[in-house]
């Protein structure tokens, strides 16, 4: 007779036909890789450069549209063409300066990241 088969006593636990989780947790560690798992980091030189490009490419435009409506803002209050693209160029830099703030941080913090 398969152990199936035979009726459960109510209240009787019965253990389950598969294996729910390991017993041992220290037998796989967070960071190791099966012998066919690929990291997830992009270790490719093409990966990496393509998405550092498109970085900085987004944050010039977002640099750019900032420039553009600091100037748009500064000709509605009624300043001087001069005026206006000084105020353009100050948001300009001010944009670049935070992303480059931003990205320092952030290289110090995944700097003492263990991958």
């Amino acid at each position: 007779m398969e152990p199936f088969d035979q009726a459960v006593q109510p209240g009787a636990l019965r253990s389950p036909p598969f294996d729910i989780g390991r017993t041992n947790r220290r037998e796989h560690q967070p960071g190791d890789l099966r012998p066919r798992q690929q990291p997830i980091v992009p270790r490719e030189p093409a990966v990496v450069l393509a998405i550092l490009l498109l970085t900085v490419t987004i944050i010039i435009l977002i640099a750019v549209l900032a420039a553009a409506g600091a100037a748009k803002l500064a000709r509605l209050d009624g300043a001087t063409y001069p005026t206006a693209l000084a105020r353009a160029a100050v948001a300009f830099t001010a944009v670049l300066t935070l992303a480059a703030a931003v990205a320092t941080v952030l290289a110090e913090v995944c700097s003492h990241l263990t991958w």
